[in-house]
């Protein structure tokens, strides 16, 4: 009888002690921070501020987190900027290096505005040591994300030397993501579906819509939750 209430009080004592970490993890919240660089595909032009990806992200991973817990974005991005733009701006941004994600998606407009590729080579490596930087020194914490194609829009017109070019920037990003062991997610093929898909393709003719970026989060979803829980 006293060996029956002894594991009584055992298993009564487990309970109490499982409901007070339950209670514990609930009145602890935690904060988190995400950081988007990039240029248009990132700030979203032509779409509303919550609907452009970063956006979109923050709230599908904020389904996944305690109702306590807060989530800050901070996107560094505009219109028309390249590798060089992006560089000059996350070199004095001052919002710390303790981000629990950071995606990178650049390269558009250095094929846009026909730079030498050399400037990417060396720009883009540059910008993914400065995100990993950026991510607490983790480079599992960073995301590269590849160049939409354009050409699938009306302002592109099905111009295959645009998909060409943007091919190589592609494939010199992924290739360096896959020599170090960095995350990198292809959406390039769901904008390659603008021409037989218009509702892929916002107002202007030339960028993603929301529907676009809603379609580019649920293939980033998955990763990114895994990144911001560890």
């Amino acid at each position: 009888m006293k060996q029956l209430v002894k594991i009584a009080t055992i298993s009564l004592s487990l309970f109490l002690f499982g409901c007070s970490v339950e209670k514990n993890t609930a009145n602890n919240p935690k904060y988190y921070k995400y950081l988007a660089l990039g240029d248009s595909y990132t700030i979203g032009e032509s779409v509303c501020a919550t609907c452009r990806f970063p956006a979109q992200l923050k709230d599908s991973i904020s389904n996944y987190l305690n109702v306590n817990d807060s989530f800050q974005l901070k996107i560094i991005a505009t219109t028309g900027w390249t590798t060089s733009n992006l560089k000059a701006a996350v070199a004095v941004d001052d919002s710390g290096d303790d981000y629990d994600l950071v995606t990178l998606l650049i390269g558009v407009n250095n094929q846009y505005q026909h730079m030498p590729f050399s400037v990417y080579e060396q720009e883009f490596p540059e910008l993914v040591t400065k995100a990993i930087q950026k991510a607490k020194g983790d480079k599992n914490n960073v995301m590269v994300i590849s160049i939409p194609d354009y050409a699938y829009t009306p302002f592109g017109n099905g111009n295959t030397t645009i998909s060409t070019e943007i091919d190589n920037y592609n494939a010199f990003a992924q290739n360096y993501c896959q020599a170090n062991s960095i995350t990198f997610m292809n959406i390039t093929d769901i904008t390659r579906l603008g021409l037989t898909q218009p509702e892929l393709v916002a107002g202007d003719g030339l960028h993603p819509s929301e529907i676009a970026y809603t379609q580019f989060v649920e293939r980033i979803l998955p990763l990114a939750k895994i990144k911001i829980a560890d």
